[in-house]
């Protein structure tokens, strides 16, 4: 199964895309890693640890980047191992300018 936007019924230019990563995520340089995989996209919002060991992510984008996000976090930096990506669509809110790293 699949969790790219294509598998959701409504289909917009831009939306917000939720992400919580499980598995070995914190610890291996992910958030700037997505920092990296965002870099040159049209991609808002930001990515941080939680203190449940996960990583959560915010982004809003045309949902063909989007999609290229949710690629490359399901693979993620060499040394993470990605047991599983959570993911939500919604329609895109324009709360962020730019893409940060949330330090805590």
């Amino acid at each position: 199964m699949s969790n790219s936007f294509e598998d959701v019924e409504v289909k917009l230019d831009r939306a917000r895309m939720t992400l919580r990563l499980l598995g070995r995520v914190q610890g291996v340089g992910f958030r700037f890693f997505i920092r990296k995989a965002v870099a040159g996209l049209p991609i808002d919002g930001w990515v941080r640890n939680e203190d449940d060991g996960t990583v959560s992510i915010v982004a809003e984008g045309p949902v063909e980047d989007l999609n290229k996000l949710l690629d490359a976090v399901s693979e993620g930096p060499a040394e993470a191992e990605v047991d599983e990506v959570e993911v939500s669509w919604t329609s895109a809110f324009g709360d962020f300018e730019g893409f940060r790293v949330k330090l805590w």
